[in-house]
C-alpha cells in the first residue's frame, strides 16, 4: 500500500511589510497623504492621524518615516524623560503612551528644533482622556486629520496581495465570494487570508469554496475580538 502524507501547517508568522510601494491609496486615505507630503504645512510642526485600528495608520508612519528621515517610535516604549531628537518623529499608538511626561518633553524638544511629530491614534488628541494640563495644551494646538474606512476597491486589492504574498490557489470566484462576505475592514482581509493559509496547509490543498466558507464561519465568532 502507498504511503500517504499529510502536510503539516506549521505556524510561520506572516511579516507585515509597510514599504512605501506597498501602500493602497484610497480615498478614505487621501487626505491624509495630502498632509502628510507637506509638513512645512503643519501649525506647530505637529500631525496627528486618527482612525480605528486597521485602517492604515502605522503604514502612513513607516511611508512618513522613509521619505523625512523619521525616528519611528511607540507610544508604549515611551518613558523617562527619553533624549531630545535629532530627526523627525513618527510616534505609533501615542495615545496610549506610557509616560505622558516623558511624550510632553519630546513633543516640548521638537518644537523647539522645529521638527516635524506625528502622532497616530484612534481618536483625536483633543478627546484624549485624562492628560497633564501642558500636555492638553499641546495636544488641542495639533492639527489632526482622520482616516476613514476603506472603500472596496481598497479592500479587494489588499485581499488580492494577501493572498498572494502567501502563495495561495484562490479561483477568482472563490475571492468574489469572500469579498461579498467579508467584513469591510482591512483587518478583516488580513485575518482572513491568514486563516485561510493555515486551513489550506492543514489539509494540503487550494482554496475551495466549503474550505472558504469555513472560514468564515469561525470568523463570525471571533470578529468581535481582531475587528477595527
Amino acid at each position: 500500500m502507498p504511503l500517504t502524507f499529510r502536510q503539516l501547517g506549521l505556524p510561520f508568522p506572516q511579516a507585515d511589510y509597510y514599504r512605501p510601494q506597498d501602500f493602497l491609496p484610497d480615498d478614505s486615505n487621501a487626505e491624509a497623504r495630502a498632509w502628510l507630503a507637506e509638513p512645512q504645512r503643519w501649525p506647530h510642526h505637529r500631525l496627528a492621524l486618527h482612525g480605528d485600528h486597521g485602517t492604515g495608520k502605522t503604514h502612513l508612519l513607516h511611508v512618513f518615516a522613509a521619505s523625512h528621515g523619521a525616528t519611528l517610535l511607540q507610544g508604549g516604549a515611551i518613558r523617562h524623560l527619553p533624549a531630545a531628537p535629532d530627526a523627525p518623529l513618527a510616534i505609533d499608538d501615542a495615545d496610549d503612551a506610557a509616560d505622558p511626561r516623558a511624550l510632553l518633553h519630546l513633543l516640548n524638544a521638537a518644537a523647539e528644533r522645529r521638527l516635524p511629530v506625528v502622532l497616530a491614534c484612534t481618536v483625536p488628541p483633543a478627546r484624549w482622556p485624562g492628560v497633564l494640563p501642558d500636555l492638553d495644551s499641546r495636544l488641542r494646538a495639533t492639527s489632526a486629520v482622520g482616516i476613514g474606512q476603506p472603500g472596496d476597491a481598497l479592500l479587494r486589492a489588499l485581499l488580492a496581495r494577501l493572498i498572494a504574498d502567501r502563495q495561495l490557489r484562490v479561483d477568482p470566484s472563490v475571492h468574489e465570494y469572500l469579498m461579498a462576505r467579508l467584513p469591510r475592514s482591512c483587518q478583516a482581509m488580513r485575518e482572513a487570508a491568514a486563516r485561510l493559509d493555515r486551513a489550506s496547509l492543514a489539509i494540503g490543498r487550494r482554496v475551495t469554496r466549503p474550505l472558504a466558507a469555513g472560514v468564515l464561519a469561525g470568523l463570525e465568532g471571533d470578529e468581535a475580538g481582531w475587528g477595527g
